[in-house]
């Protein structure tokens, strides 16, 4: 009977198929009655898989006992014989009709110990993939595992107003069901993606989309529709207020656990404590704050390196670039030290920076405790000497504009439009200040610009004071009130100050208080009304083709980006990185954000504090989030860092705050997601170990196959699942029982 079976037989012979058929059928009823307990088991998860009873090869091959594996599958069943399993093994593609070769999904070269479950695949749908590596590497979480193919039913939280009435926590527990049943045959999760759709519209479609994204939402949905808490209390957290940590820290978790409580918290939630300080009354707050997943940043090195533009008041020299290195996590001081250094600033003087938008300035970074975060790598700044800080003194900022013409018509024109990068000298708010006196400030400004010799020019004061930030809505609708003006480019040589009878009258028109504009190339001598309200200045300076002719104005265009990326850039995010380093860039202290300022309790104002993160309390599994992809105003990138991230003996002890827990905080990885390719346009994989097995397997949609556990790092790793070590005197990590047990921890 042997013979019959075997593809490359001599005796084989097609006609006898129904009789093979009947053979294994009758086999198949031998076994069951003998063992009816892993028969009953094997089939209802066949049944869940779609399968049906003339898929007989699908239960004969991987039939399982009852009990539960490391993993929490189901583990293969002793009861067929050796001989048995392997002919039926051969025998499967033959006699199931309802199922295609393995070879369509590429799994025919796998082989596991005993045929165990879990190795089923997902149909991709249409750019599913980012969805199939999220649920493959939950699905294949052993405390999941374990509890969804258990009776959840009991603990559904029906009338959550934040969850989704049970029907994702149902809906992902049938598909984990599917996919831990015997067989291979692919699952498709429709089911399951539209109850996604439903309840989160971003995933509706077949537009690719971020697994950690989805991810998020999953462990969040699931924790709400299976929380255990029905009526969640009011509770006021309270401030640190000098309490020792550990009293602190067991408060907000015990408050964190009244509102929540799930196996969603049991398995993946931690703890870590929050400081923030106020830059101005030093006041402290300490807080502990649950987290599901760590967020870590990609920083190879801990500094950056920054490209401005310096640009001087004084006409002593043309604007020059200058790149220098600072400290990532630094402030605004840093980077203005190391412009002063590199540029070699005088005692007299400072530099005043300015980021540039659409050729105006957008604002002043005059405050020192700027993050340097908040300046993005497609940010144009500008640095500009200026004398040293003097009480009430004004800035003046030179816009320039040219002519815009209509494409294919030299005749008509379309107005005045700012161009290149506005100048800035100062004003003593002190003094009077007459157009003459403007007409030589712009004069001293542009004289290295000079095509022609330059003229020389007296010191001007070293008054100088700090301005708000501009406001570039007042400075739009200043230039759409001067646009219509027209100011001749001829040389005025009436009468008018000893400074500027010399020299020609530029054309230069002033924004008054009521935003009408001045023409400053007449009456020279008349004074000019500073607005007492504003610190800065605007005059405007229209480069017609005659002006052009004297001055090189190429200087003012092509304001540099902060960092240019190019080949050199990109080589050295190539360097290999720690996930320690990335882990201790995600505790390092840093200020916060402008658009996320802290209200400070003591100066009952908002202040950009400077925060803190540590590690306080670990869950049993650790979720790892790499943070590839970033996302500025102009465009995306994705970091191709390879990240050398430990499979076995991920050690945590040094990075937890909370030294009251003994042991070693040790993790070892299970899973992971991979992403290749660009933004938009790439594809997910996970890479996951069977824990029973003790074996790697690649799950590419519905392509499974084994890999060798070096080639599971990689450059393309982009969420990290770790499992817990249990140690001999290492202690329960969040202080939640986990329903899945203790003792699947045991083996390495």
């Amino acid at each position: 009977m042997n013979c019959l079976v075997t593809w490359d037989s001599p005796c084989f012979n097609i006609s006898l198929l129904p009789f093979v058929y009947n053979y294994w059928k009758q086999i198949l009823v031998e076994v069951g009655d003998r063992s009816n307990l892993a028969l009953g088991a094997c089939t209802s998860s066949v049944q869940e898989n779609g399968s049906t009873d003339k898929d007989i090869t699908s239960v004969l091959v991987e039939p399982s006992k009852s009990s539960f594996s490391i993993a929490g599958g189901l583990s293969a069943s002793k009861g067929l014989s050796k001989n048995c399993i392997s002919e039926s093994s051969q025998f499967q593609n033959l006699t199931s009709p309802g199922r295609e070769s393995d070879n369509t999904y590429g799994i025919s070269g796998v082989t596991t110990r005993g045929s165990s479950c879990g190795l089923t695949g997902l149909l991709n749908l249409g750019n599913t993939c980012f969805m199939n590596s999220a649920i493959q590497c939950l699905v294949h979480t052993p405390e999941f595992a374990r509890y969804f193919r258990e009776d959840y039913h009991k603990e559904i939280n029906w009338q959550n107003p934040l969850g989704m009435v049970g029907e994702l926590a149902l809906a992902f527990g049938d598909l984990l069901r599917k996919l831990w049943a015997p067989g291979r045959t692919p699952v498709a999760p429709r089911p399951f993606k539209a109850k996604l759709a439903r309840f989160a519209p971003q995933f509706s479609g077949y537009n690719q989309h971020d697994s950690q994204e989805l991810l998020a939402f999953l462990l969040d949905g699931l924790h709400e529709d299976l929380n255990r808490v029905k009526h969640k209390p009011y509770i006021k957290s309270r401030d640190a207020d000098g309490r020792p940590d550990e009293e602190v820290a067991d408060e907000y978790w015990a408050n964190h656990i009244a509102r929540n409580d799930s196996i969603i918290v049991d398995v993946c939630q931690g703890q870590y404590k929050s400081t923030l300080v106020c830059p101005v009354c030093n006041k402290i707050s300490v807080t502990f704050d649950p987290f599901m997943y760590l967020s870590l940043p990609l920083q190879s090195t801990t500094t950056r390196t920054m490209t401005l533009t310096v640009f001087t008041c004084d006409g002593s020299a043309l604007p020059s670039a200058c790149t220098v290195t600072v400290p990532k996590q630094g402030r605004c001081r840093d980077l203005i030290q190391a412009i002063s250094n590199a540029c070699s600033l005088k005692n007299n003087e400072k530099l005043l920076l300015a980021e540039i938008r659409s050729h105006l300035i957008h604002r002043f970074l005059e405050d020192p405790l700027i993050s340097l975060s908040s300046i993005k790598d497609d940010d144009h700044l500008a640095a500009y000497k200026i004398p040293k800080f003097v009480k009430n003194t004004k800035f003046l900022q030179l816009i320039h504009r040219r002519e815009e013409r209509e494409t294919g018509n030299a005749q008509s024109t379309m107005g005045w439009k700012p161009y290149g990068t506005p100048l800035v000298s100062p004003i003593s708010g002190d003094e009077s200040i007459t157009r003459g006196d403007i007409q030589f400030m712009v004069h001293t400004m542009l004289s290295p610009m000079l095509r022609s010799e330059s003229v020389g020019h007296p010191d001007i004061s070293d008054t100088n004071t700090s301005i708000p930030p501009s406001d570039p809505s007042q400075t739009t609708s200043s230039i759409e009130a001067c646009t219509d003006s027209t100011v001749a480019d001829s040389i005025h040589r009436n009468g008018g100050s000893s400074k500027s009878t010399a020299l020609p009258k530029l054309p230069l028109q002033l924004v008054d208080e009521n935003n009408a504009c001045i023409d400053l190339s007449v009456g020279e001598d008349k004074a000019v009304k500073l607005s007492s309200s504003s610190m800065s200045i605007l005059v405007f300076i229209d480069w017609s083709a005659k002006l052009l002719e004297k001055y090189d104005a190429n200087c003012l265009e092509n304001l540099p980006e902060v960092v240019k990326y190019g080949p050199v850039t990109k080589k050295a995010r190539t360097e290999p990185l720690s996930l320690y380093t990335c882990m201790e860039a995600f505790l390092r202290e840093e200020p916060l954000v402008p658009e996320d300022m802290w209200y400070c309790p003591q100066c009952k104002e908002r202040r950009q504090a400077s925060k803190k993160l540590d590690l306080w309390r670990l869950p049993e599994v650790l979720v790892i989030h790499l943070k590839r992809f970033s996302y500025s105003r102009s465009m995306k990138h994705k970091l191709e860092t390879f990240v050398n991230f430990p499979i076995h003996d991920f050690d945590l002890t040094n990075y937890v705050a909370n030294k009251n827990n003994p042991g070693r905080q040790l993790y070892e990885l299970y899973a992971l997601t991979n992403h290749y390719g660009g933004m938009g346009s790439g594809h997910y994989i996970a890479h996951i170990k069977l824990l029973d097995e003790n074996r790697w397997y690649n799950f590419d949609d519905s392509h499974i196959s084994t890999i060798n556990e070096d080639d599971v790092k990689s450059a393309a790793a982009y969420v990290l699942f770790y499992r817990r070590v249990k140690t001999d005197n290492a202690s329960v990590s969040n202080g939640a029982q986990s329903s899945a047990g203790h003792n699947i921890y045991s083996q390495k």
